[in-house]
């Protein structure tokens, strides 16, 4: 509950709004969230339900939101996350392709994807920065070295690997240790 107060209090201070689940019923985890830019993908899994998807839905009426049904590993961002602008990185199970073409039965929009083989190497980072472009972060090839291979096929992007083995040890992902404001800060 204090890491939920912390939070809060930070995205108040950045003057965003902040809407809260009231239903008891409903239940959303954050690596079950796929914003494309466009519309937002909720993975149906043991952490999210419908109802919270719902909720989700009523705070962002512009965005098409639509449910994938998680299979298999903990969350949707197990297996893919947004690589750029219109690109989604995903893993290569059986699992995450099904997904994946749910995801694309259910878009108006068409995505570019970037396979790699690990799943758990999907979960990356992509960050369009001043002066510095496309960023991704992702995965060492300490970890994933097939999908290291893949992610540099992105030559237009700053590639920065990221150490994540302690993490998963606790079921953690580089993008559960993050949120991405897109705000200018008053420094």
């Amino acid at each position: 509950m204090r890491k939920t107060e912390t939070l809060k209090t930070a995205l108040k201070d950045l003057n965003l709004n902040i809407v809260e689940m009231t239903d008891e019923n409903a239940t959303l985890d954050g690596g079950d969230v796929l914003f494309t830019g466009r519309e937002f993908f909720v993975g149906l899994s043991k952490r999210t339900n419908q109802r919270g998807a719902e909720i989700l839905a009523d705070a962002f009426k512009d965005y098409a939101v639509s449910t994938v049904p998680v299979l298999e590993g903990l969350h949707l961002k197990s297996f893919c996350s947004m690589g750029g602008p219109g690109l989604i990185v995903i893993g290569s199970s059986e699992p995450a392709q099904k997904a994946l073409k749910i995801m694309q039965q259910m878009s108006d929009h068409r995505y570019d994807k970037l396979t790699v083989p690990d799943d758990l190497a999907a979960n990356c980072i992509y960050m369009n920065l001043p002066n510095k472009g496309h960023v991704l972060l992702h995965p060492t090839a300490e970890q994933y070295p097939e999908s290291a291979k893949v992610f540099e096929k992105l030559k237009d992007y700053m590639l920065i690997p990221v150490c994540n083995m302690q993490k998963v040890k606790v079921d953690g992902a580089l993008t559960c240790c993050s949120v991405l404001i897109d705000k200018k800060a008053n420094i």
